[in-house]
């Protein structure tokens, strides 16, 4: 009998126990539920998040296609206006081909002035010659005072022609000092250009290196296949500075063409 009491007293406590260990694997099994739970709600989380991540690189990469669309057009503009410059150089040594030419007919002009006065002076010489002529012979006076006239009336023609030269030359002048005035602001203005041109390819030269060194480097990283969605999406924002930065000095660098161009018009 005492054995037999022994015996239930020994099965109720292992139930006891067997029923405390049941009761701590309910509890883990409802903790381990929880935990699967939270670890599928963050599985969701990170994949909206790699969602976004992927959308934001997409309008990123579409934004980078426009702006080096656009640097290509800017490019064009700049090799457009290269060409114009070479055209108006052209036309500048033409214009100074024709200044030579001018400045020659002004010579020969000169020379035929100097000539005519020569023989200006020659027929007053003639005529001091006549009058005298005219005080010794008498005789000869109404046919000497009919030559006077004669050449009375030449050397008016003569002078008139000599103050047309002059009107002419004058003339001349003018046209060559307004000549040489449209060529030196031409000169100036081509090399108001060509210092613009140079200043403006120096900093392009520098301030576009730096954001495509900056892309370049960020973009090396996404190379890394154990970056995770959050590293990517930090990469993705730091990309955005440099691109912007380019995409100003590009919309900047256009403007100051534009402007250097209108204020050195030849």
């Amino acid at each position: 009998m005492k054995k037999n009491s022994r015996d239930l007293a020994q099965a109720n406590r292992e139930i006891a126990i067997h029923n405390q260990e049941k009761e701590k694997r309910d509890a883990e099994l409802a903790i381990a539920h929880i935990e699967l739970d939270f670890q599928q709600s963050e599985k969701k989380d990170r994949a909206a998040e790699l969602v976004i991540a992927n959308r934001v690189l997409l309008f990123e990469k579409g934004e980078k296609a426009k702006r080096a669309a656009e640097l290509v057009i800017a490019k064009k503009e700049l090799t457009y206006q290269n060409e114009e410059k070479e055209d108006r150089a052209a036309e500048l040594v033409i214009a100074d081909k024709e200044l030579v030419f001018q400045t020659s007919e002004k010579n020969d002009r000169a020379a035929e002035l100097i000539l005519a006065n020569k023989e200006l002076l020659f027929q007053n010489q003639e005529k001091e010659k006549r009058a005298a002529e005219l005080i010794v012979a008498n005789t000869e006076l109404i046919y000497q005072n009919q030559e006077k006239e004669k050449m009375a009336a030449a050397l008016v023609i003569a002078n008139k022609e000599l103050a047309f030269q002059n009107e002419e030359k004058e003339k001349r002048a003018a046209e060559l000092i307004l000549a040489n005035t449209k060529l030196k602001a031409a000169r100036d203005s081509q090399q108001n250009y060509i210092t613009g041109m140079q200043e403006m390819i120096f900093i392009a030269s520098h301030k576009i290196r730096q954001p495509i060194v900056h892309i370049l480097g960020l973009t090396n990283l996404l190379d890394n296949a154990e970056l995770s969605a959050q590293d990517v999406k930090e990469i993705m924002l730091m990309l955005r500075q440099p691109a912007n930065n380019l995409d100003q000095f590009t919309r900047e660098l256009i403007t100051y063409i534009n402007k250097l161009d209108a204020e050195n018009k030849i």
